[in-house]
């Protein structure tokens, strides 16, 4: 009998498997995403907590409304983003402080506008929105009102976070069936070419 050839068949089966496993992985995946993202718009609709005063900020807070007060507005930047027209342009950050010198205090989108001056009307007062993720990946508030001379930014939705693991499970099912297709096709080739065919006595 005319015999697969043992290594290639050995590593072309590990990757195919290896596929295989990597697209059910992203099928759990989906599944997962799916109960976050559930779990996010629930708390759009839950009552307002005070801003989380912990230095690791708990995931599971992402969304809420909060509130808390702006002692003193510091350390302004001003970072890409869009108001809720959905405009290009700057969003001004601070780091509030909220009670002792050293405290944690308290990061805040107050507000968008055309260019990257950062404003100096604001002084501090009471702060209303919605917690987000900043890139530093720790908790920012999105203040529902702008400070003075600017707009409100984009509100932060779940409905922006994608759930693409589905199609990624898709595609390495997919890979794993090109490969079998192609490895397939190598074989007859190669039987062809020795005359044979599998099952064929030599």
């Amino acid at each position: 009998m005319k015999k697969l050839p043992l290594l290639p068949t050995i590593l072309v089966g590990l990757a195919i498997a290896g596929m295989i496993a990597l697209g059910v992985w992203q099928l759990n995946r989906a599944k997962w995403k799916e109960g976050l993202l559930a779990e996010y718009a629930a708390n759009t609709t839950l009552p307002p907590v005070a801003f989380p005063s912990v230095p690791v900020p708990d995931e599971k807070l992402l969304y809420r409304r909060a509130s808390g007060y702006c002692l003193q507005p510091r350390n302004w930047s001003a970072r890409a983003g869009q108001n809720r027209d959905g405009m290009n342009g700057w969003r001004h950050v601070a780091v509030c402080q909220t009670g002792g010198a050293e405290g944690p205090g308290m990061a805040v989108d107050f507000g968008w506008s055309d260019n990257s001056s950062n404003p100096t009307g604001y002084k501090g007062g009471p702060v209303t929105g919605v917690l987000d993720w900043d890139r530093d990946h720790v908790f920012i508030l999105v203040a529902d009102r702008a400070a003075p001379g600017l707009q409100p930014s984009m509100r932060p939705s779940p409905a922006d976070i994608p759930n693409n693991h589905e199609g990624y499970a898709v595609q390495w099912f997919l890979f794993a069936g090109v490969a079998a297709i192609i490895y397939g096709i190598a074989l007859r080739r190669r039987n062809k070419l020795t005359g044979t065919s599998p099952g064929q006595p030599e």
